[in-house]
């Protein structure tokens, strides 16, 4: 029977350490809802967890992404659509003047309203645009993209992916330019234009066959748009079904199983009590020794 070194009561302490540390476990898994809190429950799980939720959190920002880019198109479009009215106007006018009836003085006064029409062309393309970004003047019109400078030239590079691999990362929207002058109509495209102008019965037969041609060409653009934008809505679905994949896959790894740590919680609550109590009887246990020395 020894009074200085107790072994019995170490012997309990050490279990009752042990019950304990295992209950605080139990009690922040279940108050967090997380399995891995820190590297010490399970280094490698937190590393993976880690990088599920970066790329978990870049896959969602890619899905915005992608939808800005659809808003950009649909802003695009919808100026298209208003060139489109002044196009037709225009050939409606360029038919006008293309009939014998009408004499020069006539004639003149509807190149007047042919010019405006083209001239609100080309500001209706200089003036669309989306987040700063000029969308119909040329400028995301260029073959290259160059992204090292504040503000970037060329195509525009549309990202969603977690990283920055051609194939599946980023791919880039490239709109020509819609401008009156880019479209060979009015007074401010190259005089060798065949829809320069309708001043003349002649020219307003010329300005028919360039009409034709200017609406194909806008509606090349917008085909191409409606195109990406399509592309955009696929990539979008894709994105977001990767995204609840990881965070499924992310929650089997991080989250904790609330009924099996219940049972721990209850095993361990127990087996805490359980020694406290018994470290109380062995503590009392050198107090036998007094009745040896009576």
């Amino acid at each position: 029977m020894y009074i200085i070194n107790d072994g019995m009561a170490t012997n309990v302490a050490n279990t009752l350490a042990s019950h304990y540390n295992n209950l605080s476990t139990s009690t922040q898994r279940l108050s967090t809802g997380l399995r891995v809190n820190s590297s010490a429950d399970d280094a490698a799980g937190l590393a993976i967890r880690e990088l599920m939720r970066s790329d978990i959190s870049a896959l969602q920002q890619g899905v915005r992404n992608a939808n800005d880019a659809i808003s950009l198109i649909q802003t695009a479009d919808g100026a298209l659509g208003v060139i489109d009215e002044k196009l037709i106007r225009m050939k409606e006018l360029a038919e006008q003047a293309a009939t014998g009836t009408y004499d020069s003085t006539q004639r003149l006064m509807i190149e007047s309203e042919y010019q405006q029409m083209a001239s609100e062309i080309t500001r209706i393309a200089n003036a669309t645009d989306f987040n700063g970004v000029h969308l119909l003047n040329g400028r995301l019109s260029g073959n290259t993209h160059s992204g090292s400078g504040i503000t970037s030239t060329g195509k525009m590079k549309i990202h969603f992916g977690t990283a920055n691999d051609s194939a599946e990362d980023y791919y880039y929207i490239q709109i020509g330019s819609a401008t009156a002058s880019s479209l060979g109509v009015g007074n401010e495209a190259a005089s060798t234009a065949k829809a320069f102008t309708v001043s003349t019965q002649a020219a307003a037969q010329r300005a028919l066959v360039g009409l034709t041609d200017a609406i194909v060409s806008k509606d090349k653009i917008r085909a191409h748009l409606g195109a990406m934008q399509n592309r955009l809505e696929n990539t979008i679905s894709n994105l977001t079904i990767q995204s609840e994949n990881m965070q499924s896959a992310e929650s089997r790894i991080s989250d904790v199983d609330v009924a099996n740590e219940m049972t721990n919680f209850v095993r361990n609550q127990i087996l805490t009590q359980s020694a406290v109590a018994m470290l109380s009887q062995a503590n009392s246990m050198p107090q036998l020794a007094l009745s040896l020395i009576r």
